[in-house]
């Protein structure tokens, strides 16, 4: 692990989420940029203290020169965002599969370059888009597939927080809205992304276009701290996102609503085993995790029987599953297997990069409608 020392909020979650399966052993980390504070956390989290390292740099050298079985598999990047190009890039080629926080990079030249990075090194990356691990989201996925809810017409997705309004005085706000460290955004960056990447995992259909306004609160504040941005999608569909870490009183309300040509659905992360199928026609559906009836992968995603409340950390251990597995299959050399896992990879983060940055240009402009690009550009590693 890179990040996650004293102080810091994911790399618990990541901690917890990771141990859930008794699958994933950590085994060494740089904890902090500061390298006393770095080898003592590590010794705290009960680490060989041999692999407890005072920087990331250090412990990509010397992990590489460890025999195949004792050495790390993979790393895990869960640093401000001004670190999450840095650490994958050397990750990568020393030869380790990178799981990394989001958003991937700092902006997305370097997203792009991470890209050409993981071909080149061969190695596999994959993205904590957490909540595509839940049950039901993975049952909406393929709901919205099906015959019966017909073409996708809008999608309605909001991400909405309140801890910004009030604190801004601690570890994870002063990161978080500091261009240098968090980049050319604060909250779409930080949850807008995750609410467009759950529109489009959701939906089967990627935004290809946006209309944005960005908004700064709180004087002296330089990047976003609340947003609202129109959407165009592939297959005609509008949408609406909103995201706000200003809305006074909310914890952290992820809702999604996707409306087909004969049936919608609806689900919030509040209340995560429940899911909402409507229709014209027909009652509404009120489909609960741990169901026979739910589709494959929404089983395999469910640990504990109906009734049993699953939420966050299964979602995200959802997400070291399903990447452990890959790593298996690559292992195996089965090519085929590899990409049968459902992983957030390094198309999404280039998707996620893209949106952001498209997102803060077009807040920034009179222009109505902005093309999201992903065209890469040839560039030299």
């Amino acid at each position: 692990m890179v990040g996650g020392g004293n102080g810091a909020f994911i790399g618990a979650v990541h901690r917890m989420a990771a141990s859930l399966d008794g699958d994933i052993e950590l085994v060494c980390g740089a904890f902090s940029a500061n390298e006393q504070s770095s080898m003592r956390y590590g010794q705290s989290l009960n680490l060989d203290p041999a692999r407890c390292y005072g920087s990331y740099q250090q412990m990509f050298i010397e992990e590489a020169k460890l025999p195949s079985s004792q050495k790390m598999d993979f790393v895990v990047v869960v640093t401000p965002n001004h670190l999450h190009f840095p650490v994958a890039k050397m990750a990568l080629e020393a030869g380790f599969h990178v799981l990394s926080d989001k958003p991937a990079t700092f902006d997305l030249t370097q997203a792009l370059l991470l890209e050409a990075l993981v071909e080149k090194s061969g190695r596999l990356y994959g993205l904590t888009h957490t909540y595509t691990g839940y049950p039901l989201i993975k049952q909406a996925k393929h709901l919205v597939k099906q015959t019966d809810f017909g073409r996708v017409t809008k999608v309605v997705v909001e991400y909405s927080q309140g801890w910004l309004a009030v604190d801004d005085d601690n570890k994870q706000a002063q990161w978080r809205l500091d261009p240098q460290r968090s980049g050319m955004s604060c909250c779409m960056g930080d949850i807008g992304v995750h609410a467009a990447n759950l529109a489009e995992y959701v939906s089967g259909s990627d935004i290809t276009a946006i209309c944005a306004d960005l908004t700064a609160s709180k004087t002296g504040r330089v990047l976003d701290d609340d947003g609202s941005v129109l959407l165009q999608f592939n297959n005609g569909a509008k949408g609406v996102l909103l995201a706000s870490q200003v809305a006074v009183g909310d914890e952290n309300n992820l809702t999604l609503r996707v409306y087909g040509e004969h049936q919608s659905l609806q689900w919030s992360q509040l209340d995560p085993n429940t899911l909402l199928l409507k229709s014209a026609v027909h009652p509404t559906q009120v489909i609960r995790t741990g169901m026979a009836s739910l589709c494959t992968q929404a089983k395999m995603a469910t640990r504990l029987p109906s009734g049993h409340p699953e939420g966050y950390i299964e979602a995200f251990a959802n997400i070291y599953r399903n990447f452990t597995m890959q790593i298996r299959a690559f292992e195996q050399g089965d090519a085929t297997a590899l990409h049968n896992f459902d992983i957030p990879d390094i198309s999404d983060a280039v998707r996620g990069m893209a949106f952001i940055e498209h997102v803060v240009a077009a807040s920034q402009s009179t222009q109505k409608w902005h093309p999201i690009s992903l065209v890469p550009t040839p560039r030299s590693i």
